[in-house]
């Protein structure tokens, strides 16, 4: 089953996002805002007091959506437990054999798409979806009829099965061993036929005999216990196959090499990539022991079909027991299909009654999370992160975006942002901190308030890249337990104006800090200023002369203005010097509150931000 973390704020939801185009260029404008520094009060309030709202596109189906049930459309056969529970949570379109025009033509209308191996997700699909789509769930493991470049673009999250059918691709592969090996099928046929000839299929034993295992995912690795539990010498290569995890089952993980000219039986079991595509051909073959026998129940792409079938005719290859093809179904004429030598079964690896309704449980599963703004384990195009560690970093992730929503509002408006610095301060090992999804995080906090940009877990990345936006990631290695993830995180923009002149560091970069305190965000440093203050509702920052009387007088306002005052805090420099105050307020002040504060003694300048 897929295992989920809440996170609905940073992934992708089940409502249209804006399909305006990004005024942002090469680096990140600031909106105007009010303007803080006391002597420019009166111009400064006349301006916008806060970034105008980004535009959205709401069709009626996406309105419908977020308010109610959001639709699916699902373009293969599900199993149908599957389908009962995407239909107690969202309107359910079983829609099958549709043409690529008519999938463009229904996409723009759903909010997820789940699909099997059959259907083509292509980026003229996520362009058609003009922003609607949020996720697409493919109901088994390979993803590569899944545009996942086009996907991420979209900021399009999708999901996988990558699981329920795991046993029951091993053991087809087990099954299409030991059928090759004993030429099961062709006995069959001939008996069937009428015919009784037992000394033309004789075949080999598998005792002893070294069987490659050609990617050591978790099919791979199934095959490969398997496999030694029939007596078999198991090696295997996998360039991000653990070591260690081999190991422990007794397996060598060898060069490609290696394995494909040691070994007696391959087993084939990498996804279909542009690097893996006809992998296996005529130079591959010609490297092989002479007799070699081969498995496939991965992707029919990663083999040359005709450079196999010349394998198989001039002897270097003795069987091959195909589950998958290059084009299915294949030509009814297919040589490779007739040939003697070759044991075929149309795509049959996850074909068991259990391993079809896990996969459609946990698809629809992994489906479901994600419309809610969980984050599924099973995301193919975010970041991997284990589902403990999302667990562990789930009020880090909060902190992180509201910190990046909170530093850039201090940037004076026309300045454009162009490097962010994140800073973790942690006891652990910098190996033991994932911090590609706070990374994320921060990037959402700093552009979608500025920008008309859609920013989630699957995109942030790229659409930093595409507006120029450098993000540098430090750590500091503090003394400790490592228990706790993080100590706090700070964000420092370089190279900007800031509307706050408190919130300038030493080194002219306007930094923030927090720390996540009772499970919540606390800011706790700004500038050079200390504060501790929690990061809900809105915010004041006030910078004064340390004097008494001020934060009475600053109170008392909001008071009478009826804003009603969550948290505060001051830090200062020293007694009598520069001091900051933080405020935290439930509701929005009015204009004349603000300028109420800007006209008290003592206080110098001022900024209203928005959490």
């Amino acid at each position: 089953m897929a295992l989920a973390t809440p996170l609905r704020h940073l992934l992708p939801v089940a409502a249209a996002p804006s399909t305006a185009p990004d005024p942002a260029g090469p680096s990140l404008t600031t909106p105007r805002a009010l303007s803080l520094p006391r002597s420019r009060l009166r111009s400064s309030l006349a301006a916008s007091p806060s970034p105008e709202p980004r535009p959205r596109s709401v069709t009626a189906a996406a309105a419908s959506a977020a308010a109610g049930r959001p639709t699916v459309l699902v373009t293969e056969k599900l199993g149908p437990a599957g389908l009962d529970l995407l239909r107690a949570f969202a309107n359910v379109d079983c829609s099958y054999e549709l043409t690529a025009e008519e999938l463009r033509a229904k996409v723009s209308l759903v909010d997820a798409l789940v699909v099997r191996s059959g259907t083509r997700v292509t980026r003229e699909v996520f362009e058609a979806a003009r922003g609607r789509l949020r996720v697409v769930g493919r109901a088994g493991v390979g993803i590569d009829n899944v545009d996942l470049q086009a996907a991420t673009e979209a900021g399009c999250l999708v999901v996988n099965a990558p699981t329920a059918n795991t046993v029951a691709a091993a053991e087809h592969a087990i099954a299409l061993l030991a059928a090759m090996a004993r030429n099961v099928a062709q006995a069959d046929a001939s008996l069937k036929a009428g015919k009784w000839q037992r000394s033309k299929y004789v075949g080999v034993t598998l005792v002893g005999k070294v069987l490659a295992v050609m990617g050591f995912g978790k099919v791979g690795s199934e095959v490969a216990r398997r496999a030694k539990g029939l007596g078999m010498d198991i090696i295997a290569h996998d360039p991000y196959a653990p070591v260690d995890r081999a190991r422990a089952i007794g397996v060598d993980l060898v060069s490609f090499d290696e394995a494909i000219s040691t070994s007696d039986f391959i087993s084939l079991h990498m996804p279909l990539t542009p690097s893996t595509a006809k992998l296996f051909d005529d130079e591959t073959f010609a490297k092989m022991k002479k007799g070699i026998r081969i498995i496939n129940v991965a992707r029919g792409g990663v083999v040359d079909e005709d450079a196999l079938l010349r394998a198989l005719d001039n002897g270097t290859v003795a069987q091959a027991a195909l589950d998958v093809f290059t084009e299915e179904p294949p030509p009814r004429d297919s040589k490779l299909v007739q040939h003697e030598n070759v044991t075929v079964t149309p795509h049959l690896g996850a074909s068991t009654t259990e391993a079809q309704e896990g996969v459609a449980l946990e698809i629809a599963e992994a489906v479901i999370g994600a419309l809610r703004g969980d984050l599924a384990a099973t995301a193919v195009n975010a970041p991997m992160v284990p589902a403990e560690v999302l667990s562990e970093l789930s009020s880090y992730v909060i902190l992180a975006e509201k910190l990046g929503r909170l530093v850039v509002q201090l940037v004076a408006g026309g300045s454009g942002v162009k490097v962010v610095k994140v800073v973790y301060s942690s006891a652990r090992d910098p190996d033991d901190l994932d911090t590609r999804i706070l990374r994320a995080m921060v990037t959402k906090g700093i552009i979608e308030p500025i920008s008309s940009a859609f920013v989630n877990i699957v995109n942030a990345d790229y659409v930093a890249k595409q507006r120029g936006l450098q993000i540098i990631e430090e750590r500091i290695l503090l003394d400790g337990s490592p228990e706790i993830p993080l100590d706090s995180i700070q964000v420092h923009l370089t190279n900007v104006e800031s509307k706050f002149a408190g919130a300038l560091s030493d080194a002219g970069d306007i930094r923030v800090e927090g720390k996540v305190k009772d499970g919540s965000p606390h800011l706790t440093l700004v500038g050079s200023f200390s504060v501790d203050v929690s990061l809900e509702g809105n915010l004041i920052l006030c910078r004064q002369i340390d004097q008494p009387g001020v934060i009475g007088k600053v109170g008392s306002i909001l008071g009478k203005m009826n804003v009603n005052v969550s948290f505060m805090s001051v830090g200062r420099t020293a007694p009598g010097k520069q001091a900051i105050m933080a405020i935290g307020i439930d509701e929005e002040p009015e204009k004349e509150a603000l300028k109420l504060i800007g006209d008290t003694p003592s206080v110098e300048e001022f900024v209203f931000l928005k959490l």
